[in-house]
């Protein structure tokens, strides 16, 4: 059996190396580049495909898995829009994603963030570096003390409220879907009152139709003037030029944004010396009160090898005519 990956970066090939050493009969080739109409003929003559990129695969694409005899498409990340899974669906193709592969590598750098913003670090390094030592203005809040707000509160969003809750922080949740065994550690309630009660909004949803923009200037408007956002899931959940509007009016205290829209046109590139492809980016990057990491929530050994391992072990079901239960489509 031949599995091909794309777009594998240089820190995936340890995982990789080491899920082959578990699976001696499998070969696993990997190349650099993303899954696209003039890539796509590197598929002939395998049998498993795993994708992980941010821009979509074109429709033209997926016949052309088909010809080559391929049955699945597997995403090793926990988005799959790049994909269309209808047109998928029409080529006999499944796919599945990688949901889970550690939910506590988002949750702590939304504590992290957290943990930097309300004591107040990334004012402090700035001033630092303009050998400016001086505190006033800048007191900090005891985590305690606060209320965390957890939009989305799946896999992912109830280990950070979990995380909150550990640290004596009141937490509260919005999720159409309301999980049992979150109940002694949060409370649920509605959007609005999320917004208006929170001191710190960590936002852990899907992006799909419904969650575009669904922090607008609507949102921000409820928010207190001294809360925080915290994005750990996908860029286009936040409408970013309401976000800067309300920053700029002060109607914010400040923000942690691990994504962006537009993304894939800058994170993960050394843009030293170079003029900024983003608008947004360069507004955000002039403001003190914000943090920026370039998406790097799923960035640690553990959750690299659950993407790695959890994929090709869905590659391996799929071809021998089992279900995934990782799949989406």
């Amino acid at each position: 059996m031949k599995i091909l990956m794309y777009s594998v970066r240089d820190d995936e090939q340890a995982a990789i190396n080491e899920w082959q050493k578990r699976h001696p009969k499998v070969q696993v080739d990997t190349n650099s580049v993303p899954l696209h109409l003039k890539t796509a003929k590197l598929v002939n003559g395998y049998d498993g495909l795993v994708v992980q990129q941010r821009g979509k695969i074109e429709k033209e694409v997926y016949p052309l898995l088909k010809a080559a005899g391929l049955k699945q498409i597997t995403s090793r990340t926990a988005g799959f829009d790049v994909i269309d899974l209808q047109t998928a669906k029409k080529n006999g193709l499944v796919v599945t994603n990688v949901p889970a592969y550690s939910p506590r590598s988002v949750a702590e750098l939304a504590l992290a963030h957290t943990m930097r913003l309300i004591r107040k670090l990334e004012l402090f390094d700035r001033r630092a570096a303009r050998q400016d030592f001086r505190w006033a203005g800048l007191q900090a809040k005891e985590i305690h003390s606060l209320t965390i707000g957890i939009i989305g509160a799946g896999r992912i969003g109830g280990t950070t409220a979990q995380l909150f809750h550990a640290l004596g922080a009141k937490v509260i949740a919005y999720d159409l879907k309301p999980r049992p065994e979150l109940k002694n550690i949060l409370t649920y309630t509605s959007k609005e009152e999320l917004l208006k009660q929170a001191d710190v909004v960590c936002l852990h949803v899907d992006l799909n139709p419904t969650s575009v923009n669904l922090m607008d200037e609507t949102a921000f408007s409820l928010m207190k003037s001294t809360a925080y956002l915290v994005n750990e899931c996908r860029g286009p959940v936040v409408d970013t030029s309401a976000l800067i509007t309300a920053l700029k009016e002060q109607r914010l205290a400040g923000a942690a944004l691990d994504t962006l829209t537009g993304e894939e046109n800058f994170f993960n590139f050394n843009l030293e010396n170079q003029p900024l492809p983003s608008e947004d980016l360069i507004e955000l990057r002039k403001m003190e009160n914000v943090i920026l990491t370039p998406h790097v929530g799923f960035f640690t050994n553990i959750a690299v090898q659950n993407m790695v391992d959890i994929s090709l072990d869905d590659v391996l079901t799929i071809l021998a005519g089992k279900q995934s239960s990782h799949q989406v489509n």
